[in-house]
């Protein structure tokens, strides 16, 4: 949609080179904006507007129609006391014609690219609007997810196109308040560390602009537009499994999700089974602030007793003594590879079951 401040620095820029006042009504005749343009009634406006003629010149005046797919959008006023009125007011009417044209298929591609991604789209609708779109099919793109507070939308949304220029087939665009949505192109045979080096950038980039904290997903490279909704769900799981599994992380890889990406597929009741026969009596529940962190920092240092006792500032004999009474408490020693990776899976299988009850 056009905005009223385009239209009025439009006919100011034309203002100024033609030396003609104009002034852009709707079809009501409700100014829209001026530029020394001349002053009319309303009734003059909305009588001209239900006219059969294109122009019009009346007391003065110069009015020109400015249609869009047989309606009349704006009605255009021009100061007839200059010889060149006319001329000026038909570039104009030409230049706004133009623009609607180009918002016009700025937001058929929003349209498009929404739809695109939610496959609410035939196969052969994805060819047929592409063409008219004059959108490359046989392009490889990723999709990343930027999510950020729904406060904040709109200014991420403004440096994200600061940074992604769509004359290289970049978009940018949204399916709900507190997500946005960048489908990036890329050359043939991009590496990995590009793909997570355009998350960073996005990350860096906000925070050190705008002081605003962003989460960043990102699914694989689709060679075709019709894959682009794969690389959309990919970059969607990405986001809601880094949320629960690796929340210390800015930027989650679909192809890094590991072990998060089984648990965040497998039922809640299976899960709910597999902590009740590990732990039995909630002692997940039960483990202190002091028993977490030290669980994480262990698993951080590869079970490495000497290295976690001294990033935690502990003497290796106290951190043994922490993990004997974990083993007395659960039954499981973490410096035995076996146990260490069911309490591992244990945590993580317990993050989800929180996730899905908060969201529930």
């Amino acid at each position: 949609m056009i905005t009223n401040q385009i239209l009025l620095k439009s006919i100011t820029s034309l203002q100024s080179i033609t030396k003609v006042g104009m002034a852009l009504y709707d079809a009501e005749g409700n100014e829209l904006a001026s530029a020394e343009g001349p002053e009319v009634t309303r009734d003059a406006v909305r009588n001209f507007a239900a006219s059969q003629a294109d122009s019009q010149e009346s007391g003065g005046v110069c009015f020109l129609k400015i249609g869009e797919d047989g309606d009349i959008r704006y009605v255009l006023a021009c100061d007839a006391s200059r010889e060149e009125s006319y001329q000026a007011g038909r570039i104009c009417v030409s230049h706004i014609t133009e623009l609607m044209d180009a918002y016009r298929e700025r937001d058929d591609k929003g349209s498009f690219y929404q739809n695109l991604i939610l496959d609410n789209l035939l196969l052969v609708d994805i060819y047929n609007r592409a063409r008219k779109l004059r959108i490359d099919i046989n392009v490889p793109r990723c999709v990343y997810l930027v999510s950020v507070k729904k406060d904040k939308d709109s200014i991420v949304k403004d440096l994200l196109k600061g940074l992604f220029a769509p004359q290289g087939g970049d978009v940018i665009t949204s399916v709900d308040e507190n997500t946005l949505i960048l489908i990036k192109c890329f050359r043939e045979g991009t590496s990995p560390d590009i793909l997570d080096e355009v998350a960073q950038t996005i990350v860096s980039s906000l925070n050190t602009e705008a002081m605003i904290s962003a989460r960043v997903s990102y699914g694989t490279v689709v060679e075709e537009l019709k894959d682009v909704s794969k690389s959309y769900k990919e970059a969607r799981m990405a986001m809601d499994v880094g949320s629960i599994f690796y929340a210390e992380k800015s930027v989650t890889a679909y192809t890094n999700l590991g072990i998060g990406r089984l648990i965040y597929q497998l039922p809640v009741p299976l899960c709910e089974m597999f902590l009740g026969e590990i732990f039995d009596g909630g002692i997940l529940e039960d483990l202190d602030e002091e028993s977490r962190s030290t669980i994480k920092m262990f698993f951080e240092n590869n079970l490495n007793v000497s290295e976690t006792s001294r990033q935690l500032f502990i003497h290796r004999n106290t951190l043994v003594y922490r993990i004997e009474k974990l083993q007395k408490t659960t039954g499981l020693d973490l410096r035995s590879f076996d146990d260490a990776v069911t309490f591992k899976i244990a945590l993580m299988v317990e993050s989800y079951l929180k996730y899905m009850n908060e969201r529930n």
